[in-house]
């Protein structure tokens, strides 16, 4: 689903969708020289950069397998140019779902002169038109490759073959979704009932999900939320939201949420109990988010830029009755959201995420009080840095005993049509 394009200033013409195809393609290609989708632009492309344009890159990267495999069939060898070969694959990608399809066959030859590749207008007609002659044909092909059919890696298909018998095809399905966009009401100013009304009264349909949140239709920019710059209500997705809950944080407590940003997670544990909320970051640019999460919510709390795995040297002497930790990890339980993961991690990544998570742990386990809780929180859904690294630490730890969650059973929530993939395990320190 494409949206709107978002109104240009006074005096400003909108992008045409051969600007747009070359937009999402020069960040398709970044990409695919191995930069995250969300890594800081060349200078000037954010501000060109469209939400339209960004989805056509989303597009592009949750259909990567097919898309890849077509452009394979369709270019007589590799194009060496890899902005144009995105704007290929971006094309390819957009045709699935256009209904003018040779529109955006003309748009995209446009496209290949705005990359500076005018000669190769031809070549990109061609290709485009070739894959309209016979997409059945070519569509078929491609799904007899499981790249293609379940558009993920090959290593990434099997490890959900092993991890979950009957059910790694739904995964694999929901993570190429389009994500639903959920708010998060914050009671402290609103009810969830009243801001589903607010949202009706603006024209934004919404249904409850979960104890704070609404999901949108349709998703929408944060500017057009009533109270969003009041700090009446975030962007969080439904699983991420049960973090806080979870931790059973109460007034007057000593808690600390670690790798806090953006700080979704921080805010609504003030939202949820006014307690000393210490939020660690390792980035200054990552520790100004947080501070911006929080002004805006309207929340003070004591904010550290710092490792997380020295947490004894920042803290020294000081002990914790709640700990967060929102653990680094492959981000495996929200691709559908941030496609470019798929494609960027390697099996070996998996590895140096558990190992950096064990130690994680064990820097925290040091700054927590007596009879204190610490929630270890993931968004993956890969077992090496869920379940298995929760029963290595506690066999590690005989001090430690992992509580049971209700609301959560094994820990692992898989993704679905509410909700991303997350993993939680709540562990209590003995006295």
């Amino acid at each position: 689903m494409f949206p709107e394009l978002t109104p240009e200033p006074p005096g400003q013409r909108s992008p045409s969708l051969a600007e747009e195809l070359a937009h999402a393609s020069r960040r398709v290609a970044s990409v695919l020289a191995g930069a995250s989708l969300g890594a800081q632009p060349e200078a000037g492309e954010a501000r060109r950069l469209s939400p339209a344009a960004r989805e056509l890159a989303r597009c592009a990267l949750r259909a990567h397998g097919r898309v890849d495999a077509l452009a394979a069939r369709l270019l007589h060898k590799p194009l060496q140019n890899r902005e144009l070969y995105a704007l290929v694959l971006v094309s390819l990608a957009r045709l699935e779902e256009a209904s003018a399809s040779h529109t955006v066959v003309d748009q995209a030859v446009e496209a290949a002169a705005l990359h500076g590749q005018a000669r190769a207008r031809g070549l990109v007609n061609a290709v485009l038109r070739n894959y309209l002659r016979r997409p059945a044909e070519l569509d078929a092909a491609v799904a007899g490759n499981e790249t293609g059919r379940y558009l993920h890696p090959v290593w990434w298909i099997e490890r959900l073959k092993a991890a979950y018998p009957g059910r790694w095809a739904g995964i694999l399905q929901q993570g190429n979704a389009a994500a639903p966009m959920t708010l998060r009401v914050n009671r402290r100013k609103t009810s969830v009932a009243e801001y589903g009304r607010r949202l009706a009264d603006v024209g934004i349909a919404s249904r409850p999900v979960g104890d704070w949140g609404l999901q949108l239709e349709r998703p929408c920019p944060v500017s057009a939320l009533p109270g969003f710059s009041r700090g009446e209500v975030s962007v969080q997705d439904a699983g991420a939201q049960l973090a806080a809950s979870l931790l059973d944080v109460r007034d007057g407590m000593h808690v600390l949420d670690a790798c806090s940003a953006p700080g979704g997670k921080a805010g609504h544990l003030l939202e949820l109990a006014d307690c000393k909320l210490t939020a660690l970051e390792l980035s200054p640019q990552r520790t100004r988010l947080v501070e911006e999460s929080l002004q805006r919510l309207g929340f003070e709390a004591r904010v550290v830029c710092g490792d997380a795995r020295e947490a004894g040297q920042l803290f020294a002497g000081e002990r914790f009755e709640r700990i967060l930790l929102d653990a680094p990890c492959s981000a495996s339980g929200v691709v559908r959201r941030h496609p470019d993961i798929k494609w960027l991690r390697r099996p070996s990544d998996i590895g140096r995420f558990a190992i950096a998570q064990a130690e994680l742990l064990e820097a925290l386990w040091r700054v927590l009080a007596p009879d204190g809780k610490l929630l270890y929180a993931t968004c993956s859904v890969f077992p090496e840095e869920n379940g298995e690294q929760v029963q290595a630490f506690l066999g590690r730890h005989p001090d430690a005993r992992r509580l049971p969650l209700s609301a959560v059973g094994d820990g692992q929530i898989l993704p679905d049509a509410a909700h991303d993939g997350f993993y939680y395990a709540l562990l209590a320190r003995c006295a």
